[in-house]
């Protein structure tokens, strides 16, 4: 409401700057209208308009007008035309297909609206030991649209078991009939084809990374003597400006690649650290975590215990690490500390074992870059974390920790009084005066600044 100007978004003209009434409510429902119709697969109408517009603008010898509304078609019409796949006989159907190999699956997914293929996307469940193609199909669908549109014809590669009892439930999730179908001849048929042809491509490629990730964590093995090759690695990372809003960092890796759902963030509470002592953080976050790994897991039987821990630093961080560790009864977990080595080269890293001399992988070494990938990608997680708490910090305002002030109601107040401060000073009558602040809002922030 306080916008004056338009934001670069006009600017670079992707915006048509209703914010500050560059545009009149009825066009701008007009682009609503197209951008909507357009989503749902309805280009046909879309273009039909653009062209009408583009004509008539040249007409009225608008020629800056015509030349963008061509170049819009064009755009438009490029989309179109890069979907090889455009059925003919379906107008609103998923298309799911499903490939398993050596006890891995992939599931391919094609999105068909008004007669057209807007995209596909490849899923890779996990599959219960001796799972067979319907129960791995049926688990898949009962999930995939529990947060999702449901189509008018759901197309399968395979029959799952109460195809009627789950049409049943997703008409009901619907508000309309949808359909279960395993197509046997014609177009649908084809479209099974096709995006089961995919599946089987994607599953591949998926089979040859993973192959390729297990060399490398063998290789991680024979570098570190380890019993066997780790399923899990956690890396761990500190950020911070001279200890000002520090955060620790851990990401997971293992047969899968770096598993992103695993990662976490640690904001360091600890008053009694030193800024800056990357120890004390580290004792911190590896205190934290393994404290919560004792109490949700203590006889590690699920997937969260690591087999490797990399830590960002040298001896003292090492030691530092095992320290905490033996106090915590968690002796049995290897751990390596990656130094940055002679002239904090890249290439010539150290690693540290407790009790052990210190050594170096040869460059060119994959298991090497493995490691670095790690190394940096925990430091981008870890630097990642700590802005986002900084920007936090830096858009913080005393009004933050008054009960019953949110975002609407601080906006309010600093707009009406121009400042926190201001706020803080003011008296009781004139922050009733606030839009928004009810009397009993105005005698709480008036009493939190004013009472002791």
């Amino acid at each position: 409401e306080a916008r004056t100007r338009p934001c670069l978004q006009y600017q670079i003209k992707r915006c048509a700057g209703p914010c500050v009434g560059l545009i009149s409510d009825d066009d701008y429902a007009d682009l609503v209208k197209d951008a909507r119709q357009f989503l749902q697969g309805r280009t046909t109408r879309v273009q039909e308009t653009l062209a009408a517009e583009m004509e008539k603008a040249s007409e009225a010898m608008e020629f800056e007008r015509a030349a963008a509304l061509r170049d819009r078609l064009r755009a438009l019409t490029f989309v179109q035309g890069s979907q090889s796949v455009n059925p003919a006989g379906v107008s609103e159907a998923d298309v799911i297909a499903l490939h398993v190999e050596g006890g891995q699956a992939c599931v391919q997914v094609f999105f068909i609206r008004a007669n057209q293929n807007w995209g596909n996307r490849d899923y890779y469940p996990r599959t219960g030991a001796g799972a067979d193609a319907r129960e791995i199909m049926q688990a898949f669908v009962g999930q995939f649209y529990d947060n999702k549109d449901v189509p008018r014809q759901i197309l399968l590669s395979d029959a799952i078991e109460d195809a009627e009892l789950m049409a049943q439930a997703l008409s009901e999730k619907a508000g309309r009939k949808v359909e279960i179908l395993v197509p046997q001849r014609g177009e649908k048929k084809e479209l099974v084809a096709g995006a089961l042809r995919n599946a089987r491509e994607s599953l591949a490629r998926k089979m040859s990374e993973t192959a390729t990730q297990a060399k490398l964590l063998n290789g991680l093995a024979d570098a570190f003597d380890l019993d066997g090759p780790p399923q899990r690695v956690e890396v761990y990372d500190n950020s911070h400006i001279q200890g000002a809003h520090a955060v620790g960092a851990m990401i997971v890796a293992g047969p899968d690649g770096f598993l992103k759902s695993q990662y976490r963030k640690f904001n360091i509470k600890d008053t009694t650290i030193t800024p800056g002592d990357d120890f004390g953080m580290m004792k911190e976050v590896l205190n934290r975590r393994f404290k919560r790994l004792l109490k949700d897991d203590p006889d590690r039987q699920g997937e969260t215990w690591p087999d490797l821990l990399l830590i960002d630093g040298g001896a003292g961080q090492v030691s530092a690490v095992r320290q905490i560790m033996a106090e915590l009864g968690v002796e049995d977990v290897p751990m390596v500390g990656v130094a940055k080595g002679v002239d904090r080269d890249h290439g010539k890293e150290e690693f540290h074992r407790t009790g052990m001399r210190p050594f170096a992988l040869q460059r060119g070494d994959p298991v090497l870059y493995f490691i670095q990938r790690m190394r940096d990608e925990a430091h981008r997680f870890a630097i990642g974390a700590h802005r986002s708490k900084r920007s936090k910090a830096v858009g913080a305002t005393p009004l933050d920790e008054v009960a019953g002030v949110g975002a609407t109601r601080k906006r309010a107040l600093l707009a009406h009084f121009g400042s926190a401060k201001a706020v803080g000073r003011a008296n009781l009558s004139d922050l009733k005066a606030v839009d928004g602040i009810s009397d009993a809002i105005a005698e709480t922030i008036y009493n939190h600044f004013h009472n002791g």
